[in-house]
């Protein structure tokens, strides 16, 4: 026989004990970066995870949209503004991020599931008040209309997962007078996962995962070394709040925390199937 036929029935031997420990769980999947926007690797993510709810994975996706964002406040000539990392969000800002995020990138995506014959919902943290925030003042700065997580109202994603839908979540929020809020999609993802015990949370982002001082991928991370790592300086930057969003939806509950490379093809899949993965885990 071929080599290449037995090379993929392998693949699927390997994959087969964790198709079993993964049927019937949740796992949210923070979806951003170069996938969102590259083409052919939007298509092959699309597939992936299509190909994770037909083997009995219940998928939640929440995505962000920072560069087409900023793409339209280009066309509008509007300024992009960024404080201590988080994007300045005055009304005309927020009326683009929310017309960008909850009617552009989101029903985009439900397009191209609904293509590969998968039922799929978008939504957005105000519907059914999904995401109730307070205004986010980082260091006592005033910037805008950021949101900062109160509570998370799981039921009505509850409800689409029980209905055999994939929900798509843009991560726009609201507070207790209905104003809408921008929200960094990573802190959605992590609240998301926590308030739905999922089993996984993945992260596709730009870079392998968590890199040591000699710029080698750190495959595990127990939560007990987060504040360590820290503060020797090999976690930083970005990664910081990602991480110790990371520590909490794990001390919340969920099983592990993935960081993966986005611009590395099926990678969803690499890391969920097969015994090696690609890229840094946090766990308990």
């Amino acid at each position: 026989m071929d080599d290449k036929y037995m090379e993929k029935a392998n693949i699927l031997i390997e994959a087969l004990p964790y198709i079993k420990e993964f049927y019937g769980e949740i796992v949210v999947i923070k979806y951003g970066g170069a996938a969102l926007v590259d083409k052919e690797m939007e298509a092959s993510v699309i597939k992936d995870i299509a190909l994770m709810k037909l083997v009995g994975i219940m998928p939640v996706i929440v995505h962000g949209g920072g560069k087409d964002i900023n793409k339209m406040l280009d066309r509008v000539g509007k300024e992009h503004k960024f404080i201590n990392g988080l994007r300045y969000t005055d009304n005309d800002t927020m009326d683009i991020v929310q017309m960008v995020l909850a009617g552009g990138v989101n029903k985009d995506l439900v397009s191209l599931f609904t293509n590969q014959g998968m039922n799929a919902i978008g939504i957005s943290g105000q519907d059914g008040h999904i995401l109730e925030v307070e205004k986010h003042t980082p260091g006592g700065d005033d910037i805008g209309y950021v949101g900062k997580i109160k509570s998370v109202n799981p039921m009505l994603i509850a409800k689409l997962i029980d209905d055999d839908f994939i929900p798509i979540i843009a991560p726009v929020g609201v507070d207790e007078t209905g104003h809408s809020y921008n929200i960094n999609a990573d802190f959605v993802a992590c609240h998301v996962a926590s308030a739905l015990s999922a089993k996984k949370l993945l992260f596709m982002s730009d870079i392998e995962g968590v890199l040591n001082k000699d710029k080698n991928l750190i495959r595990q991370i127990n939560i007990g070394d987060v504040q360590g790592l820290i503060d020797d300086g090999t976690i930083d930057g970005g990664m910081i709040p990602k991480i110790k969003g990371a520590k909490e939806s794990v001390e919340n509950g969920v099983e592990g925390v993935h960081i993966i490379d986005g611009r590395v093809e099926h990678s969803l899949l690499i890391e969920l199937f097969t015994n090696y993965g690609i890229g840094t885990m946090i766990k308990e």
